[in-house]
This record gives C-alpha cells, sequence and structure tokens, in this order.
C-alpha cells in the first residue's frame, strides 16, 4: 500500500510517506518554505496544505498522485466541537470548514489525486499511532499529551496486535500543552513555537509557586487531569517584547515545569495499573519535553519509554500514514532512522558549491578534517545525509564545537542570535555515554536530559546546563558511521569523545535543509568550516574572491 500522511490544522505541516508497511520519506513544510513552523497556529491558516512536502515525498518515493491508495489527513471534523462557548470557538467553524474542504485543496495541490482517497484519522490517534508505530512496538501503553486535538488535550490507552483501546481522554479547555503555552507568551516568547526556552529558562529557578499552581494544574486520580491557566500577573509581570526575563520569571517557569511533570508522572502510573505493560510510547508536544521525559524514565512505572523524534504536530502525518496503512492490510515497520528528509549526492553538491563561487575542495576524510578543526576550536556547520524529520538536529544538518571551552555556549548562542540562558547539547558514541552521563541510554533522539557525572562537568563545561544536566545524542556506529568517526577523530585529538551538536540554523530560522540553506548560514555567521558531504568549504578561503576550484586536500 501507498499512504501520504497529512498534517494541516494547527502548526507544523508536514507530509510523511509510507510504502507498503515502509517509512519512505517525511518531511516539515517549514523546510521547504523557510517559514519557521510553515505557518501561523490560528484556524485560519488550516488551509495551507504542505504541498512541497508532500511532493517532494512522492518525487522520492518515484509515485504520481494517482498511485497513492490514501491520503491520511490527521485530524478528523467529525468530531470538532460544536461552537457552544465551551472554549473561545470563534474560529472554529471556520477551522472545520477548511478540514472538510481538505480533500479538494490536495487535489488541486496534488493534480491526478483522487480526492475519495483522502481519509480521516482523530488527531490524537494520529499522535498515538506516530509513537507505538515508530517504536515497532505492537503491544504497549501510549500516552498523547499537547495542546489539543479536536476536543480533548490528551489520549491513554492500551496498544494490542498494533491497535490501539483508548483508556481515557481529557476533555478541553483542560490542557497541559495550552497552560505552557500561556506561560511561553507570558514570559515574552512565541506561543506554540518557544515552549524549549520556558524549559531551559525553568533550570535557572526555584518552584516556589508550585503549591499555588497545582490548585489549577494537578491530575485527578481516574486518568485525566485539571489545567488551566492561572492569573500569570499573580505571580510576575509579562515580560515585554525585547525584555529578558528576571529571576521571579525563572521562579514561575520552573513551578510550572514541575508541575508538567508531576502531572506526566501521575498519568503515566494510573496507565500503567490500568495495562501492566512494560512498554509506554509517548507523543505530542508534551513529549518533546525531555526534562519531564526524564523524570519519567527515572520515577514512572516503565520499563521500556519510546518517544516518537518528531513527536510535536508535524509527527501526526507520520502515524496517521502508519494507522491506515495498517487499517489497509500492511504491518509497518519501525522507523529506522529519523533522517527521513532531502538529500543529495556528492555530484550534485559540487555542483551548488561551483554556482555559489566558493572555493571549496574533497577532502580526503571529511569526519577526520571536521574533527581536526573542533580540536583546534572552530566551529563546523556539519551537512550531511538526509535531514532530520522533527525539531532535533541528530547529526546531518548540525552546527558543531569543541565542548571542553565554556565560553563555546555563549560563542554559538552569539552565531545563532539567541538567547545566552538557552543551553547546547552533546554527541557522544552511545558505548562511552554510561561514562560520563547518568540517565536513560541509549539515547539517540535528544529527548531525554541526564546527569553530567561529577568528574567530567569541569572537561566538558559547554554542554553542561545550570543544573548539571545535558540533553544528550548517542551515536551507534552502525548507523551514523560518519558521525562515529568525527566523534572518534576528536577524541585522539583531545582525549573527550564528546562534541557540541546544535542545530544548523539561526535564530528564527528552520533547520538548514537544502545546500543553498548551508551556504547562506555559513556566509552570514562567523562558522570556520563547512563540511558539506564530502566536500570543505573554510571561512578563510570561500569569500576571498578567486574563482571556485575543486582539489583533493592534501
Amino acid at each position: 500500500m501507498r499512504v501520504l500522511g497529512v498534517n494541516a490544522v494547527f502548526h507544523d505541516p508536514a507530509a510523511a510517506l509510507v510504502v507498503d508497511g515502509e517509512i519512505a520519506a517525511a518531511a516539515e513544510e517549514e523546510r521547504f518554505t523557510r517559514r519557521k513552523h510553515g505557518k501561523a497556529p490560528v484556524a485560519f491558516s488550516t488551509w495551507e496544505l504542505p504541498e512541497q512536502a508532500a511532493r517532494w515525498c512522492l518525487e522520492a518515493a518515484g509515485l504520481r498522485p494517482d498511485q497513492l491508495d490514501a491520503v491520511a489527513y490527521s485530524y478528523d471534523p467529525a468530531l470538532a466541537p460544536p461552537t457552544d462557548g465551551v472554549l473561545d470557538l470563534r474560529w472554529e467553524g471556520l477551522r472545520t470548514l477548511y478540514v472538510r474542504r481538505a480533500p479538494r485543496f490536495l487535489a488541486t495541490a496534488l493534480p491526478g489525486l483522487d480526492p475519495a482517497c483522502v481519509t480521516y484519522v482523530p488527531h490524537h490517534l494520529a499522535h498515538a499511532a506516530s509513537a507505538y508505530g515508530a517504536a515497532g512496538w505492537s503491544d504497549c501503553a501510549a500516552l498523547v499529551l499537547d495542546g489539543r486535538g479536536e476536543r480533548g488535550s490528551h489520549l491513554a490507552g492500551r496498544v494490542r496486535d498494533g491497535r490501539l483501546e483508548p483508556l481515557a481522554a481529557q476533555a478541553l479547555p483542560h490542557s497541559l500543552g495550552l497552560v505552557y503555552e500561556e506561560l511561553t507568551s507570558h514570559l515574552g516568547f512565541r506561543r506554540a513555537s518557544d515552549e524549549y526556552k520556558v524549559m531551559a529558562l525553568a533550570a535557572y529557578g526555584e518552584p516556589r509557586f508550585l503549591g499555588a499552581l497545582r490548585e489549577c494544574v494537578h491530575a485527578t486520580g481516574d486518568g485525566g487531569f485539571a489545567a488551566t491557566p492561572p492569573a500569570w500577573e499573580r505571580f510576575a509581570p509579562p515580560v515585554a517584547a525585547r525584555d529578558s526575563p528576571e529571576a521571579v520569571h525563572a521562579d514561575l517557569a520552573a513551578s510550572v515545569q514541575r508541575a508538567t511533570e508531576e502531572v506526566v508522572l501521575e498519568l503515566a502510573r494510573w496507565l500503567h495499573e490500568r495495562t501492566g505493560e512494560r512498554r509506554l510510547a509517548m507523543a505530542g508536544g508534551v513529549a518533546l519535553n525531555c526534562v519531564a521525559n526524564a523524570r519519567l524514565w527515572r520515577e514512572g512505572p516503565f520499563a521500556e519509554l519510546f518517544v516518537q523524534p518528531a513527536a510535536g504536530d508535524a509527527g501526526t502525518a507520520l502515524g496517521a500514514a502508519l494507522h491506515v496503512a495498517r487499517e489497509l492490510g500492511d504491518r509497518p515497520a519501525a522507523m529506522a532512522t529519523a533522517a527521513l528528509g532531502r538529500g543529495w549526492e556528492d555530484d550534485e553538491l559540487a555542483g551548488w558549491l561551483r554556482a555559489a563561487g566558493v572555493e571549496f575542495a574533497r577532502a580526503d576524510d571529511v569526519a577526520d578534517e571536521v574533527a581536526a578543526t573542533l580540536a583546534d576550536d572552530g566551529i563546523v556547520a556539519w551537512f550531511q545525509g538526509r535531514a532530520e524529520f522533527g525539531p532535533r538536529a541528530l547529526g546531518h544538518r548540525s552546527l558543531l564545537a569543541d565542548p571542553r571551552r565554556a565560553a563555546n555556549v555563549e560563542r554559538l548562542n552569539d552565531v545563532k542570535g539567541r538567547e545566552q540562558f538557552r543551553p547546547v547539547a552533546p554527541m557522544v558514541l552511545e558505548e562511552r555515554a554510561g561514562a560520563i552521563f547518568d540517565g536513560r541510554l541509549p539515547s539517540p533522539h535528544m529527548l531525554f536530559t541526564h546527569v553530567v557525572d561529577e568528574a567530567w562537568r569541569e572537561r566538558i563545561p559547554a554542554v553542561v546546563h545550570v543544573d548539571g544536566t545535558a540533553r544528550i545524542q548517542t551515536v551507534a556506529r552502525a548507523a551514523e558511521p560518519l558521525v562515529a568517526r568525527m566523534l572518534d577523530g576528536f577524541e585522539r585529538r583531545t582525549g573527550v569523545p564528546v562534541v557540541v551538536n546544535t542545530s544548523l540554523n539561526t535564530a528564527g530560522r528552520p533547520i538548514v535543509d537544502d545546500p543553498r540553506d548551508a551556504l547562506e548560514c555559513f556566509g552570514s555567521a562567523p562558522i570556520d568550516l563547512l563540511a558539506i558531504g564530502p566536500f570543505v568549504v573554510r571561512r578563510a578561503g570561500a569569500f576571498a574572491g578567486s574563482r571556485p576550484v575543486e582539489a583533493l586536500a592534501r
């Protein structure tokens, strides 16, 4: 079966393609349009489809729209709420209208597509399927937490033979995700976009407002919870645009973060008691909260925990496709990698570099050359293989640096143009991680925080957050041989098996996706080396005005 999944309703529009049970491609629209999150998270943007992402998915598999067996859309308008005042639903009718027109919109965007092949998948079912389907688990518990779906903000259930049996769902207006969104806005950040900044800020504060917050954010003991935004001014004044949060705002962030963790833990305990399952698959925007995930791993009842790497709304495109593929008779395979986006052959990359008029060279071993640059305290833009699906750079579209210098945190945040309280993350070989980091291992998708061993904190200060933790990426040699060689080369020179890894982009821009994006980022920021496929571009010579050359590095 050939099933195209589409997410277009709230934010992060994306497309994913499942062919004969295998995940063939997945990409977010933002990577093509260069518009962060693809579109604004408002009802009147629901008509905006992931047109370019969907076309690319089909092209990557050599398919035409008329060859699709189904298009799975990750929202069911039949479940949309009535506009009866339960929420502020002045725009809800417009959202539902656009969703109902989606088959026609898709047929226009993908000429040849039969509108009759479009099927609707409930939003939280799509989230859940993206987790247990990507994990490859036919039997497990599933937990979804986000801002909202059609009428709820949460779904918990038991998976049997790859099909979900719902056990609990929390109706709106209660929503952990929306509480976190409201706080994000109150702290001067962009809602439905900058929640990770609040999570980072929380590490600088104390949860001194937790007792009061529990009045409006708490589990109810029946598999559900209460979660409504308080009057934030009761705790701290709003942060105006261009102002920086103060200590009281960090304390408020810490309090909401802790309350969120408590509810997630209680929901997981309830679900474990009801199902007796050893495994838990998680998705939804709240599942991107790596601090809460780490606490769930440490204190929760489940022996195994899988969080889908594109756990936000983009991942519902994949989940919807996996769900419909199974309904049509396929047995979908697990997600083998998050590198499901665009990639280029070496000759194509060379063509881009020649067209850009920059001086470049083919390295004898690009991984070793990058390791040498990092050991000499250079910053490297790393563009290799297919782009990642989801919000984390996992060794395909990354900025790399030496973790031994604490000043590299400020340096990288300056390169990216972002707040200085933001941490950067380490990548480490899977077999070396246990000696340096305490927490869930392996951790290939940067979705958990880990405590950094005391003996290592002074050796790798750039990747240690203020609370002594790091959001690590473990690298398996078989899965990422090029990254592993780079890490080996860095350790050979420095004695440290860790490299700083943050996303290759600047503030307010999506992660770099194609070669033009990489060159623009390299040209606009003080990056010392661009490693793009087997080629290297050095800042010292790239913009000297000389004719582009291609030579073997000696």
